[in-house]
């Protein structure tokens, strides 16, 4: 056997040992990915489950802010009927910008203030949206990993072959950013 032979049939055991490695790392990035999306899902669900009871609380002390009520309950059905990843970011959005609206109403209202199931919905739903932000944090942490091995040299080329494509981060909208303004 020549030399050349051997450094041939080491480059390619190298280059196919490469590979398989590469693309073990991107599927292992791409199911963090996903693992860390339906730990964020999970919490928007328990969200979208609490905001009812939170509404029919507060329909009961303001009963002629249904405006606000109706935004809410508004954002809550297009987060339930959002079919993609990009649908449920932007109606999490929508709905933490309507939630926030309720909770400002909440202060005019010193009867609903005091109300212990509005505060126990309202605790609960402060400590999810807490979870959320945190869960929002790791998934883009992940997403960021994933897209990095996706777009750069050398991986890149084993995620254009395998047909890895990039992941969305978790974003909201500005006006979402916005603090609420709620007028009397």
């Amino acid at each position: 056997m020549s030399v050349w032979l051997i450094v041939v049939i080491a480059v390619v055991v190298i280059l196919i040992i490469w590979f398989v490695a590469t693309y073990n790392s991107l599927i292992s990035l791409r199911n963090r990915v996903k693992d860390q999306w339906s730990q964020i899902d999970v919490q928007l669900k328990r969200r979208a489950d609490l905001i009812p009871n939170l509404v029919e609380t507060v329909k009961g002390y303001a009963k002629h802010e249904s405006s606000t009520i109706e935004s809410v309950i508004n954002a809550r059905n297009s987060f339930n009927t959002a079919s993609t990843k990009e649908d449920e970011i932007k109606a999490s959005g929508e709905l933490t910008g309507m939630l926030n609206r309720l909770f400002a109403l909440a202060e005019a209202y010193p009867d609903l203030k005091a109300n212990q199931n509005f505060i126990g919905l309202q605790n609960d739903l402060r400590d999810t949206e807490d979870k959320i932000s945190t869960m929002r944090q790791f998934y883009n942490d992940t997403v960021l990993t994933y897209n990095n091995k996706v777009q750069t040299i050398p991986s890149n080329i084993v995620a254009s072959v395998a047909h890895f494509k990039e992941e969305a981060f978790f974003e909201i909208d500005e006006k979402d950013k916005e603090a609420p303004k709620v007028s009397f």
